[in-house]
């Protein structure tokens, strides 16, 4: 008697018919830390995961309440099919990236959404901060996510509102002290130094990933390296003229802008488009861009989602606005017919930097000291999907942008 094998794969969908959209990124990290490679279907079932079949796969699925189907190869191949005759592709997943997140140690985890996102999914990841990262430990990592950290050295510019909190004066003299002991006499020296180790991380081929003020922030300390533009809370003025002195060439994805020198005034620049979301209100939707699967697979990839209308949310940075964008910057969602571009993506020498604005996708105005968002709730969050996209980038080997 002759017995033949019948090969089997497991379908991950990520459609509306899936109950879990986030465990199932979790579910796919494990997966490929155990040297299973796994292909993203882009466009497919709003991005779907197929793998080969293995029993303690089914039985992680079951334990964590993410849906799937066992499908037979011929099945699979009838996939395929499908997958090139329209705008879909398969992308292999290779290697679990290894994650660093960049924050305070000061930083409770539920005041980040990337960090719920993380561990809702149960996807490993070092916190690190300035010490790690100017001593060279990002050479370590494939990605990295910046927490709602200020790179300009003004405390995020809470001083004007928040200036005799406890929280707030602690944070201050933890930063001072911290510079100090890196050899830096003010603060905004450290972060300007830190923003440049991140730039230099990211030429190198690392992939940056960044939400709410991080993203402008970053961008205002290239381009105001070695320049003070921190007025009062640091002991002295502005350097004169320090408008006029941006390097905007030195940045990664903003140009022209104007920083904000008003210590009281709860903004950094006017990249920033939260006055005018606030405006629209929160029955707003921003919506993602459709890109060539077969062509454009990095921004395909990052998009990936069951529905292309995601709620607004807002943050310090809620959104940047489109005509201080790079006109090679690729811009990944936004809110149209206005000026809020919310989501971006780009290149920076041999890596990959994506920016995302607001604070918390299912928390629409998050404010300062507020409960945690459970992400039980939101199991099938559209804005945190957009987050798990960006980590699982990394596994993937593909070319840059094509058009």
């Amino acid at each position: 008697m002759i017995l033949f094998l019948i090969l089997t794969k497991i379908l991950i969908p990520m459609d509306f018919d899936q109950i879990n959209h986030l465990k199932a990124y979790g579910v796919v990290y494990r997966t490929l830390q155990k040297d299973i490679k796994v292909e993203w279907l882009l466009n497919y079932r709003g991005g779907s995961f197929l793998m080969d079949y293995y029993d303690f796969i089914e039985k992680e699925l079951l334990r964590e309440g993410v849906s799937y189907e066992i499908i037979s190869e011929s099945e699979a191949h009838a996939i395929y099919k499908d997958i090139e005759q329209h705008n879909m592709e398969r992308i292999v997943l290779e290697v679990a990236p290894k994650i660093a997140v960049y924050a305070p140690p000061y930083a409770e985890p539920w005041d980040d959404a990337v960090r719920l996102a993380l561990d809702y999914a149960g996807i490993p990841y070092d916190v690190i901060y300035d010490p790690e990262v100017l001593s060279g430990a990002l050479s370590n990592y494939d990605w990295l996510h910046l927490h709602h950290e200020d790179f300009t050295g003004q405390f995020g510019k809470f001083y004007g509102s928040y200036r005799y909190a406890p929280w707030f004066k602690r944070q201050v003299e933890f930063n001072k002290s911290l510079a100090r002991k890196l050899g830096f006499k003010k603060v905004w020296q450290m972060k300007h130094a830190v923003a440049q180790k991140i730039k230099e991380y990211v030429e190198k081929g690392g992939f940056l990933f960044a939400m709410c003020s991080a993203t402008e922030t970053i961008d205002i300390a290239l381009a105001t390296l070695g320049m003070d533009i921190v007025p009062l809370i640091d002991g002295d003025g502005v350097e004169p003229n320090c408008q006029e002195k941006l390097n905007y060439e030195n940045t990664f994805a903003f140009t022209n802008f104007e920083v904000d020198l008003n210590p009281y005034r709860y903004r950094h620049s006017d990249i920033d488009v939260t006055d005018e979301a606030i405006i629209r209100g929160p029955k707003t939707y921003f919506k993602l861009h459709t890109f060539s699967a077969k062509y454009d697979p990095i921004p395909t990839m990052l998009t990936q989602d069951h529905t292309h209308l995601i709620k607004e949310f807002l943050g310090q940075t809620t959104g940047f606005r489109r005509s201080l964008i790079k006109k090679d910057v690729v811009i990944l969602a936004d809110v149209p017919g206005t000026e809020e571009v919310k989501y971006i993506y780009g290149s920076c020498g041999k890596g990959f930097f994506a920016f995302y604005g607001g604070h918390d996708p299912e928390d629409y105005a998050h404010y300062v000291g507020e409960r945690p968002t459970n992400l039980e709730l939101h199991k099938n969050s559209p804005g945190y999907r957009l987050i798990l996209n960006n980590v699982l980038f990394p596994a993937a080997k593909v070319k840059k942008l094509k058009t």
